[in-house]
């Protein structure tokens, strides 16, 4: 069975810098995407141990005349056929219930409970939900389209970070792209941290893709970002639930997010390796 990314197209400028983001990214993981032109600005999504309402801003319903025009323009470029998502199921007349049943999700910088913090240094708590609960990974965009060229993980020895791990070896191998470990050392040693990828198998995954890996033993993580380069696909684990484990979570993601402009591949706690 073909795997596929579910992606909301808003139908603007910015909207179309993402979806060729998307589709970059599934010609590169050998995955199709699944298109869904909203109708409303709020859907559903109903996980195992959480439902998310969206709210998207007022963008996401320009101009629906020539939606499916633009999309069917850009799969055409790429040779994709297009698959378009319909709701079958409301929980409320304008309230649509989306499946979670994807392998991928792109989740745009612009899904917000505070549309005054839209754009480049922030990601939403809707956003961040969906990255708690969701067994899949979520691809959040660069503000443009910027392919990658090799696969850079945030390694800080955690569980949610050996996740990211297998994930970013994953995509290594499917994209033939050379993989490079970023780990701002905190209270382990380099060793340590070697130490973790050893035990839980992942040293001998890493042969044959693994690039460099860097150790940040001095200066603040947010300068140290600078070494990341620019275009590469940044993959990295986020924190489960609980108050300190969110305000870790934020913060974390708002460093990386506010510094760099790379395209994230996010899994969360609940995210579960496939293929």
């Amino acid at each position: 069975m073909t795997q596929k990314l579910f992606h909301i197209f808003r139908n603007t400028p910015l909207g179309r810098e993402t979806l060729l983001q998307s589709i970059y990214f599934c010609q590169k993981m050998g995955v199709l995407p699944t298109i869904y032109i909203p109708e409303s600005t709020k859907f559903l999504m109903y996980f195992e141990n959480d439902v998310v309402q969206v709210d998207l801003d007022p963008s996401y319903l320009n101009d629906p005349g020539t939606a499916v025009m633009h999309v069917e323009h850009l799969l055409d470029e790429a040779t994709i056929k297009p698959d378009f998502f319909t709701p079958k199921n409301y929980t409320a007349s304008t309230l649509p219930d989306i499946p979670t049943s994807f392998e991928f999700m792109c989740c745009p910088r612009s899904i917000s409970d505070l549309s005054s913090k839209i754009g480049l240094g922030y990601i939403g708590p809707r956003v961040r939900r969906i990255i708690q609960a969701a067994r899949f990974p979520v691809l959040i965009t660069s503000p443009v389209y910027k392919p990658w060229q090799n696969i850079a993980v945030f390694f800080g020895g955690s569980a949610n970070a050996v996740n990211a791990l297998r994930l970013g070896v994953r995509i290594a191998k499917i994209t033939g792209m050379s993989l490079d470990i970023y780990t701002q050392v905190d209270k382990k040693t380099p060793s340590e941290y070697r130490s973790i990828v050893r035990e839980k198998g992942l040293e001998k995954l890493l042969e044959g893709v693994l690039n460099q890996w860097t150790f940040f033993e001095k200066g603040r993580f947010e300068d140290n970002l600078y070494d990341v380069p620019h275009n590469a696909l940044v993959v990295l684990g986020a924190y489960g639930h609980g108050i300190i484990r969110d305000i870790m979570f934020g913060s974390m993601m708002e460093k990386i997010q506010s510094t760099i402009s790379n395209n994230l591949l996010i899994a969360g706690p609940k995210y579960t390796m496939i293929g």
